[in-house]
């Protein structure tokens, strides 16, 4: 399908080639959008955010509300430095898990305050507060929301969209999410969320690799009626130009402190299981989510000590030496399945004395499941595992298929 506008609930104007999406979402797309293979390889890519000429008259004369952090940036300007130097009457910031600046630890409070740079009112979405009041609401006109994804359901920033649509559903408040290339949208697996599970690390009925960019997701999330009460968001995607999701995307900016390479974000849908488990994977150290290890793990020849820092100022096994396994020094290469091999190896390594699983209830919100758990403590081998889950990969590809807009 092509960023042009191909949709399957779609309408086709008769005097031009916008697409307009029903169900309340509207696509932004350009005219004389028709192109060949060889055009689309050789032309730039342009991300929603730098397309000002699609969005910028919808937002004259609005109170302006935006869903930003670290990576809304495009050419080393912030989104609302731009929006502000068009003279454009940005009224608040709402800022994801992590703050707006992308600073704080992973599941760490952040309070809400006034950024000192621009002196807009900063309020955060995390903790006890997840989805924007109507008192907070009542001052906006339109809300734009532009966050770097990284494609993967436990990734809090796609639980934050669902509130903030849910929240201008509910008070009928336009939203634009200027979409962005996903590093993890080339493919699609992991166990399907079951409803029981549902926690903001799982929010939805996707695997954990879904293979969509945020602006996609949005689409889907209103789509399926996801939202409360089946609630629809008057939503408007702002698609990439010339992107299709088998490029290969290297982000500009870390999408949160303890994702810091391409290869920690490719590496993040396998390992992010041992968040729940006794074993670390290097939060407090220079490559977070490259390595991981524990202190009673035989002694390899790799070993690393986690020390407090920006973004993990109170690591597991803080001081403490962990031998395990080095992950960064592997050729970068996209992965185009979960690698289940690192959970079962360490599984094995502590053995019966020492116990692998921490948080037994987080590691099924993590998983979507509790058949995971299951099947590692009966030791099914990693394709015996997959295999359970093709049935409902097969029904969510089809879900998907209606919602994508790049070819």
């Amino acid at each position: 399908m092509s960023s042009c506008g191909v949709f399957v609930h779609k309408k086709q104007s008769s005097s031009s080639k916008e697409t307009i999406v029903i169900q309340h979402t509207h696509l932004a797309t350009d005219e004389n959008c028709e192109e060949t293979a060889s055009e689309f390889q050789t032309k730039k890519l342009v991300l929603g955010i730098e397309r000002l000429h699609v969005y910028m008259d919808s937002l004259k004369d609005k109170r302006i509300a935006v869903v930003a952090n670290q990576t809304s940036v495009v050419n080393g300007v912030h989104l609302v430095d731009t929006l502000l130097a068009l003279n454009l009457n940005v009224v608040k910031i709402f800022a994801p898990e992590h703050g707006f600046r992308g600073e704080a630890d992973a599941g760490e409070h952040v309070m809400s305050t006034i950024d000192s740079t621009t002196q807009i009112p900063l309020i955060s979405l995390y903790g006890n507060h997840k989805k924007p009041t109507p008192a907070e609401m009542d001052s906006i006109d339109i809300l734009l929301f532009d966050i770097q994804d990284v494609g993967v359901r436990f990734y809090t920033y796609i639980s934050t969209l669902h509130y903030v649509m849910e929240a201008c559903a509910e008070n009928h408040t336009q939203m634009v999410v200027l979409d962005r290339p996903n590093p993890n949208a080339h493919y699609i697996d992991g166990p399907v969320l079951q409803k029981e599970f549902r926690s903001f690390v799982g929010m939805h009925q996707v695997p954990i690799v879904y293979g969509m960019t945020i602006g996609e997701y949005a689409m889907m999330i209103n789509g399926e009626r996801w939202l409360r009460d089946s609630l629809s968001c008057h939503l408007w995607v702002v698609p990439c130009k010339n992107y299709n999701h088998k490029m290969r995307y290297v982000l500009p900016i870390a999408p949160s402190p303890n994702l810091k390479s391409e290869q920690a974000i490719l590496l993040y849908p396998s390992l992010c299981f041992f968040e729940a488990t006794s074993v670390s994977v290097g939060r407090g150290t220079d490559f977070p989510f490259e390595v991981y290890g524990h202190p009673n793990f035989p002694d390899t020849a790799f070993s690393f000590i986690p020390t407090s820092r920006v973004g993990a100022k109170d690591p597991m096994y803080v001081n403490q030496k962990c031998y395990g396994y080095n992950l960064s020094k592997e050729k970068v290469k996209r992965s185009y399945e979960l690698n289940l091999s690192y959970l079962i190896k360490a599984k094995d390594l502590l053995g019966d004395t020492i116990p692998f699983i921490k948080q037994e209830a987080f590691f099924n919100r993590l998983a979507g499941t509790n058949t995971l758990l299951e099947q590692l403590n009966f030791n099914w081998t990693a394709r015996e595992i997959r295999g359970t889950w093709k049935k409902d990969l097969e029904q969510f590809k089809r879900t998907r298929q209606r919602y994508l807009l790049y070819k």
